[in-house]
């Protein structure tokens, strides 16, 4: 099959979960003889060659504005589809769903993963959060097949946009060895001698929420802040602000790097809530991290048993409490990251979701041939 990805940053990854999953399908897929073309974002993603590990890469400008760079560059993507044909194309964010439109005028079948309540993000202004909320009633009005990460957002759509969606989470990958890294020396860490944030800097991931709560544990471990994002520097400054001296920046993290980081952390923190699976979640859970979740739906539906959780209600003082109590009790944080790394396994595995996206889009395919023969 010719398969085109439109609407994320690209590869390889170097921003967030959508990238990642980018990546390790794509890839997959490559591998598995399909023709797979990736659209690339100028100047996010820096990459200039024309291929990736076997995936082609068209590489289109954007505009460096929050609320347009991805919709002005999936708009030229689209614009390119009649000189390359694909079979289909794969849309990742439910703010690109209007495109399934010129798709549809094109005779291109359309996949779109919606992506959780992208729309709740605080990053959003006004205008932009109803664009994304029209958005979830044209992916069920223009899309071929709506994909949904989570249990949760397949009722979304069932209940408000009388809308069937097909379930397929994110993959994670499980490493057998640390690999090998100085990061922890860079960053002045010892094993086991820090708590773990790994997400965008962007209030709705709530890195704010943590540093409270850690600011009231008697602690000699540490707090590492991994992440970055463009277009908050007003946030971020104001968690800078917050934090104490054991509170630890390290802006991006990627590769070899990352994976040592990860694991060899006391243990792994996701404040946010909300709904959608979160690809760091699968990660760290791979990594065989012990793992503390807000107790939102999404969180609970890919974490288990296999995760410590705090009470959103009472989010500062539940989660302090939480992490202190892990920090006291190693045999439990040991306990509960063997299971999060059983369930990852066991649920979640790049192969098989792989494989499932393959059947799905071979199932579009076919039946868009009948259609042309009928």
């Amino acid at each position: 099959m010719k398969i085109a990805f439109l609407g994320s940053r690209g590869i390889p990854a170097r921003y967030s979960g959508f990238e990642t999953f980018y990546e390790q399908l794509t890839v997959r897929l490559a591998g598995r003889g399909h023709d797979v073309t990736v659209f690339n974002r100028y100047p996010f993603v820096p990459l200039k060659d024309p291929t990736y590990k076997g995936v082609k890469i068209i590489r289109l400008p954007t505009i460096s504005h929050k609320s347009l760079d991805t919709i002005v560059h999936t708009f030229l993507s689209v614009l390119r589809l009649p000189f390359i044909r694909p079979d289909l194309v794969y849309f990742c964010g439910v703010g690109n769903a209007i495109f399934c439109l010129p798709c549809r005028w094109l005779d291109i079948p359309t996949i779109i993963n919606v992506d959780g309540e992208d729309w709740a993000r605080k990053k959003w202004g006004g205008f932009a959060s109803r664009w994304l909320l029209w958005s979830e009633a044209w992916a069920s009005r223009f899309a071929d097949i709506v994909v949904a990460d989570a249990r949760v957002i397949q009722k979304r759509y069932r209940e408000l946009y009388d809308r069937e969606t097909i379930f397929v989470p994110y993959g994670a990958n499980i490493p057998t060895q640390t690999p090998a890294s100085d990061i922890l020396s860079r960053l002045g860490l010892e094993p086991d001698g820090y708590i773990l944030f790994v997400s965008r800097l962007v209030p709705e991931n709530r890195a704010e929420l943590l540093i409270e709560a850690f600011k009231g544990i008697t602690t000699d471990k540490k707090l590492v802040i991994v992440g970055d994002a463009p277009y908050s520097e007003e946030y971020k400054q104001s968690l800078r602000d917050a934090a104490d001296d054991r509170v630890v920046f390290a802006g991006y993290v990627f590769a070899d790097d990352y994976a040592a980081i990860s694991r060899q952390a006391a243990l792994f923190c996701l404040p946010s809530g909300i709904d959608g699976t979160r690809p760091v979640l699968l990660d760290q859970m791979g990594f065989g991290n012990c793992i503390v979740v807000r107790n939102s739906p999404a969180n609970l539906e890919v974490a288990g048993d296999a995760a410590a959780t705090f009470d959103g209600d009472h989010e500062v003082e539940s989660l302090r409490a939480t992490i202190a109590d892990l920090l006291n009790h190693p045999e439990e944080r040991t306990r509960l990251g063997a299971a999060a790394k059983e369930r990852v396994a066991r649920l979640y595995d790049w192969e098989v979701i792989t494989s499932q996206y393959e059947e799905m889009f071979c199932g579009l395919v076919e039946k868009r041939k009948l259609n042309a023969e009928t």
